[in-house]
């Protein structure tokens, strides 16, 4: 009998050491703990003593409200701020709500064609760019006109003109639904998973929505684009662009936004980069800014579904007064 054990304990012993020692063809994987001492990192890592890098490291994360008695939020939906230098989240409030962006929407339109397409495009527009919405923001562009990209993204943000996203939209993506697809691959590419894009322009749709936070790292990444941090920063513009028989037609534009225009007074020791307003029956009044203080520090606020333009503001003065 105890013959018998000594083979069953030496058996046992010799699949050990195949195991350990790697013999044979069959991989063998631990998960990933790294508490513990036979875990996959700490196998790798034990002689270099590495660390993981944090997931969202360089991101604003947040994980419940974070309010403030002195900020008031009455009538608005979701608002936050955020410390963009040091990833810091000083003001949320309900961040993860899917709300209508309205003309938010623009940033990640905005975004998508940066990325994937060349700014000395030439555009030309099909009959999709009549929009009979009512109360629609309109360049007024025909089938057969012609712009450059560059031209485009300047209406398109500083305008915020609808036919122009549509125009955007069919150049970079074949059609609006092709486009739609590519907005939502870069939204779930930046974890903002809990977004859905229909339309380029954001007018009103069931299935057309983003969070707070996802605007947040949608306009993070889009800042990144000097181009785009250019044109926000712009109070107005003047372009001609081509009909289709080649005749110029001029268009001269303005910010939409009330701080660089100056009708809205921004806190002390503050500067307005610029942002995005966004404005429909559904959405209400929206608003993402970029902005700094006077140590250099960059900020990104954002208010969603404010009841009037003048709360819109308040909110947001609010929020960037409460900077020190």
């Amino acid at each position: 009998m105890r013959c018998i054990n000594k083979v069953k304990k030496c058996i046992a012993l010799t699949l050990l050491c195949l195991l350990l020692t790697g013999c044979g063809k069959v991989s063998y994987t631990f998960s990933y703990d790294p508490d513990c001492s036979v875990s996959s990192y700490r196998i790798v890592n034990a002689g270099s003593f590495d660390t993981a890098t944090a997931f969202a490291s360089d991101l604003c994360v947040v994980s419940q409200d974070v309010l403030s008695d002195e900020i008031d939020m009455t009538d608005i939906s979701a608002a936050a701020l955020f410390k963009v230098n040091s990833s810091e989240v000083l003001y949320a409030k309900n961040v993860y709500e899917k709300l209508y962006p309205a003309s938010l929407t623009k940033v990640m339109t905005a975004l998508v064609a940066l990325k994937y397409g060349n700014l000395e495009d030439t555009l030309t527009a099909s009959e999709h760019v009549i929009i009979t919405e009512a109360g629609a923001q309109l360049c007024g562009i025909k089938p057969g006109d012609t712009m450059t990209l560059v031209q485009a993204l300047h209406i398109l943000l500083l305008y915020s003109a609808n036919d122009v996203a549509v125009m955007i939209a069919e150049h970079i993506g074949g059609s609006v639904e092709g486009f739609a697809d590519l907005m939502n691959k870069e939204a779930k590419e930046l974890g903002a998973t809990n977004s859905n894009f229909v339309n380029p322009h954001g007018l009103s749709d069931d299935n057309h929505y983003v969070t707070a936070y996802d605007m947040y790292l949608i306009f993070n990444e889009a800042v990144k684009y000097d181009m785009f941090t250019e044109i926000i920063h712009m109070m107005s513009y003047d372009t001609t662009y081509y009909d289709s028989s080649g005749n110029p037609k001029e268009v001269s534009i303005g910010t939409t936004n009330r701080y660089l225009k100056g009708t809205c007074p921004t806190p002390e020791n503050i500067t307005v980069i610029g942002g995005k307003t966004g404005t429909t029956n559904a959405a209400k009044k929206c608003l993402v800014l970029l902005s700094k203080d006077t140590s250099g520090n960059s900020y990104i606020s954002i208010i969603m579904r404010a009841e009037t333009v003048e709360r819109l503001y308040e909110g947001m003065s609010a929020l960037l007064g409460s900077i020190y």
